[in-house]
């Protein structure tokens, strides 16, 4: 077995919505089916007995070792409690080779399970030693170690579930919500509109106080100490002397480190001191004050949860020790390391000894049975405390003065620690405090207490930061099809444009927001459209979404409110990734139609394309049909039903749904030259469904369509027209059959410009099938009196000079050209083209690199002709 080309798809994708590993896999003879490898099921069992060999989902076909490497991977992340569920094995046209797709929830981990499956397989094929539970170890603590911890995942599923989509901007807790100008953006729980001074001023617990004190929050007394003498002069500051009890903590600290509480004795007080001095410059003293401890969440002015901490604590049963008791308390499978669970293992340490020493225990002591056992001051959950929720007894001045305390800091999300006897009366009457504000406060004593009800928190900072109703999206719309994305792309961007949004567009032209290009070259894949819809700046997108980036990584985006096909081409990318028909690549362009948003959202379709006209089926939303010919049968089918439909009218776009209609003349849409380029009347039908299904107003998608000019500037390579000594020349950037023959159509219906002779400036993608390169040619050579072949700059796999061989043969029974010419290079062929032009000629020029020689034709159309440096080509006549 054999484990090539490993792809994450990280949006939805060919296979599913799922986050997906895809791996190629090929397996030899025998591994195409498993029962032909003696004993292997029963090895592979005992490795890994949790597998389930799925056989009834094979439709009774043998599994083969492809799909065994399919269950092993997703079980082995199930077994290291990754919720991942679909998983799917199918067989590519060559023989025993398959694609492996399984759900992942995090890359990492589904990348090492896919590892540790390959590992796994081999082991029990050559009945090799797997070691099932270190391996699973390793799975588990790399999810737990990237996954993301409790807090930013509680807000994050919050969000989710109210249809906000998300992105993980770092490995850590950095979190973005929403697209465009909506987006909103977290870091655990801390929020984008948290004051830096505010998180400073919480940091600093003496200015903390005094600006709760000079407020009428209460607050302990105490003050900032320089040394241990100092520590031990406030704290008769205070009264030690005198019974009173303090506390030392950090001045800057957070998790409870370096705090020490109800200190009564000299020795305490400057052991505390060197303890807080190691986690902060500054130390502060303060009165202890009698309770318990309580952790209050406020979330925007709002009290959202509050918990009782204990310190971490074990009960002695009179049998075992303390050590022992820990080690049974550290066991609880809700017990980890960190913040990844809902609890943390207790620290048996020297702070844990030292304590155990003021009751005088240490950790062999064995405790009588029921006796509390203190092992920390602090109630910190990070050092192993626990928590039980008492929202619901908080009395409502009580709120109030925690929600007063953040307001006075200046947090918009703040855990308010206070002591006090209880929450069931007002603070002011217990004598109680508060001791400390947190930004970014944990929530998971909130979540998951150890006692009480669990609390929707995350759900809480969701609706704290999107009002009701609001999922943070901007209108998208993706754009898929063999030929007229870009223009499609272009006039959609006009449109919305017009409408007053600041459009961010990516297409094979780069990434452009409002008008200004930000990024080159191709940008039709899902890295460009995550990065428009991170844009600040933009209030709609509109996104040309490409096969490739489809099929190498998924889409850039979860759900799409318009999805655009404007064709399927039958020579286009064939071939390439195991898309070999064009019902395979109709099934890649699809992808967009079943990731409309369901109810609400279209799709919008060309209805005389039979590939894109069935496309239909897999839509969740509604669906807009789009022909010239509005007889065509599933035009006339969709118009029966009251549904929306565009098609041409003599010489209007008619746009009609249940009898009411709305018209556009073709003369007020330049870029179809008056009707005359039938292709552009196709594109321009796309692009108004796209607003027409976003809910525009006809007047501004009437003036978007006015507003929009087909120049090089405005839609670089795409029937682009210049005037060359009265010559009409034609820049475009079509490369497949179908862009061949609707170029030639678009020509001789512009008769005022069809040329009394004709030229042709043509080469050909590398990776496009033999007989796709041919038919190119063929269809231009009926139509044009020469064709100029160069070789393009990238050969992408083929040998030196084979592309222009199939062009000519191309040629070879050419009705029209007699006149075939040959040169190396792009810029010397289109000069080749140029040098023999009358005036009356038309010539075509198919561009590849585009911008290069949209620029070189506009300076050979600015300078003497004279000044030309004569190119050596070789010319062949018929």
């Amino acid at each position: 077995m054999d484990v090539s080309r490993i792809r994450a798809l990280r949006g939805p994708n060919l296979w599913s919505r799922h986050t997906s590993i895809e791996a190629i896999v090929s397996c030899a003879e025998a591994e195409r089916d498993i029962n032909r490898i003696p004993g292997f099921e029963t090895r592979l069992r005992e490795r890994f007995p949790e597998i389930a060999l799925l056989q009834p989902a094979l439709g009774g076909d043998a599994p083969s070792m492809a799909h065994i490497l399919e269950f092993a991977t997703l079980g082995l992340q199930a077994q290291a409690g990754c919720p991942v569920t679909f998983s799917r094995t199918s067989q590519t046209i060559e023989a025993g080779v398959y694609q492996v797709v399984v759900e992942y929830s995090e890359e990492e981990v589904g990348r090492l399970a896919l590892e540790l499956a390959q590992t796994l397989c081999r082991a029990a094929a050559a009945d090799a030693p797997f070691d099932i539970g270190k391996e699973m170890r390793r799975l588990r603590e790399l999810d737990e170690e990237v996954r993301l911890g409790p807090s930013t995942g509680a807000i994050v599923y919050a969000a989710a579930a109210r249809g906000i989509p998300w992105r993980r901007l770092t490995e850590g807790s950095l979190v973005q919500f929403g697209w465009g100008s909506k987006q909103r953006r977290i870091q655990a729980a801390e929020s984008d509109t948290t004051s830096a001074i505010a998180e400073s001023i919480a940091q600093d617990k003496e200015l903390t106080k005094r600006l709760l004190r000079a407020a009428g929050v209460p607050t302990p007394a105490g003050r900032p100490v320089g040394d241990a003498e100092d520590a031990w002069t406030a704290a008769r500051e205070i009264g030690i002397e005198n019974g009173a009890a303090v506390v030392v903590k950090p001045r800057d600290g957070n998790q409870g480190k370096g705090v020490a509480v109800n200190l009564t004795t000299r020795e305490q007080v400057l052991t505390a001191y060197a303890a807080a001095r190691r986690i902060s410059a500054g130390v502060l003293v303060e009165r202890y004050i009698g309770g318990q401890d309580h952790r209050f969440l406020i979330v925007g002015g709002k009290l959202a949860a509050a918990a009782r901490r204990e310190p971490p604590m074990v009960i002695g049963d009179g049998a075992r020790s303390v050590r022992q008791l820990v080690d049974q308390v550290n066991a609880d499978p809700r017990r980890g390391d960190g913040h990844a669970t809902s609890l943390t293992r207790i620290r048996f340490d020297d702070i844990a000894l030292a304590r155990l020493a003021e009751d005088g225990l240490d950790a062999e002591s064995v405790p009588p049975r029921g006796r509390r056992v203190i092992l920390r001051n602090n109630a910190n959950l990070s050092t192993g405390g626990s928590a039980t929720d008492v929202t619901d007894d908080v009395h409502p001045d009580f709120a109030a003065c925690a929600a007063a305390a953040a307001r006075v800091i200046g947090l918009d999300i703040a855990g308010v620690d206070i002591v006090c006897k209880n929450v069931l009366r007002p603070l002011e009457e217990q004598g109680g405090g508060i001791v400390e504000l947190n930004a970014a406060p944990g929530l998971r004593m909130h979540l998951q207490p150890s006692f009480g009800k669990g609390r929707a928190v995350g759900e809480a900072i969701v609706a704290h930061l999107f009002a009701d109703g609001d999922e943070a999206r901007i209108p998208l719309v993706a754009v898929a099809g063999t030929n007229g994305k870009t223009t499609t792309v272009r006039l959609t961007a006009g449109i919305l444009g017009s409408a007053g949004y600041r459009v961010g567009m990516t297409s094979t032209d780069g990434v452009h927001i409002q008008g200004k290009r930000i990024d080159s070259g191709d940008c039709s894949g899902p890295k460009s459209a995550r990065n428009v819809l991170m844009h600040p700046d933009v209030d709609a997108a509109v996104l040309e979404t490409a096969r490739g980036g489809v099929l190498r990584e998924g889409l850039g985006f979860d759900r799409c409110d318009v999805a655009v096909v404007t064709n399927i081409g039958k020579g286009d990318h064939l071939g390439l990734s195991y898309i070999s028909t064009a019902e395979d690549l109709s099934v890649v362009k699809r992808v967009i139609v079943r990731n409309v948003k369901p109810g609400a959202g279209h799709a919008v379709l060309n209805a005389a394309d039979p590939l894109v006209a069935r496309m239909a089926a897999a839509c969740p939303g509604q669906v807009i049909f789009f022909a010239r010919d509005r007889g065509h049968p599933v035009m006339a089918l969709h118009r029966a039903q009251g549904k929306r439909i565009l098609f041409l009218d003599g010489r209007e776009i008619v746009a009609q749904e249940a009898g009411a209609e709305q018209r556009i003349a073709l003369c007020d849409i330049p870029i179809t030259a008056g009707g005359a380029i039938g292709f552009q009347i196709e594109n321009v039908m796309a692009a108004a469904g796209a607003g027409w299904a976003l809910g525009l107003d006809w007047t501004v998608i009437r003036a978007g369509l006015a507003a929009f000019v087909n120049d090089a500037a405005s839609a670089p390579g795409r029937f682009n027209l210049f005037d060359y000594r009265g010559a009409t020349l034609i820049a475009d950037y079509g490369h497949n059959p179908d862009a061949m023959q609707a170029l030639v159509e678009a020509i001789e219906n512009m008769p005022e410009k069809s040329g009394k002779r004709r030229v042709a400036v043509i080469s050909g993608a590398g990776d496009r099938r033999d007989e796709d390169l041919r038919q190119q040619t063929e269809i231009l050579g009926q139509a044009f009196d020469t064709v100029v072949l160069y070789q393009d700059q990238c050969q992408r796999g083929r040998a030196d000079g084979e592309v222009l061989a199939l062009l000519r043969q191309g040629l070879q029974n050419a009705r029209r050209a007699r006149r075939v010419t040959e040169i190396h290079g792009e810029l010397p062929a289109i000069d080749t083209a140029l040098r023999d032009l009358q005036a009356g000629d038309l010539c075509l020029i198919l561009v590849d690199q585009v911008e290069t020689s949209l620029a070189h034709i506009a300076q050979r159309i600015a300078e003497p002709h004279s000044v030309w440096p004569a190119e050596r080509a070789t010319v062949a006549s018929k």
